[in-house]
């Protein structure tokens, strides 16, 4: 089975997030394609399903602070593009990809510095530039 799954950072000033910012990950038969940032162009052209949240929401799934199927019911993490339904069945492989993506403890512009926060911000915002994101 194939899949191309977007997520969608909805924009947030303060953490250095504008405008929104798009992160896909593609697994063809279980093995990854693709993981990388993306353009909205792109994912809206490639993608099965575009996942979005802002970032307090992804930073608490990826913390395990919260889990994936509840935020999904809640509203709290929305289908931008693709079904409900179809987002339901990723469901049992969520606790997996976060592990998958959370090898090393990660830190979150809220518990950033204020000069951290102010260099993060710069280099988020030259990095999306160079990467045209």
């Amino acid at each position: 089975m194939a899949l191309k799954v977007c997520f969608l950072i909805r924009s947030e000033p303060e953490w250095g997030i504008k405008p929104d910012l798009l992160f896909a990950a593609y697994i063809n038969h279980g093995a990854l394609e693709r993981l990388s940032f993306i353009s909205i162009e792109d994912a809206e052209n490639e993608a099965d399903y575009i996942l979005g949240a802002t970032p307090q929401r992804w930073k608490k799934l990826l913390t395990k602070e919260s889990k994936f199927v509840g935020d999904f019911m809640l509203g709290r993490v929305t289908v931008d593009k693709g079904s409900k339904p179809g987002v339901l069945n990723l469901a049992p492989y969520t606790t997996n990809f976060v592990e998958a993506l959370t090898p090393v403890e990660l830190q979150y512009p809220d518990q950033m510095t204020q000069e951290e926060l102010e260099r993060y911000r710069a280099y988020l915002a030259e990095f999306r530039e160079e990467l045209k994101v």
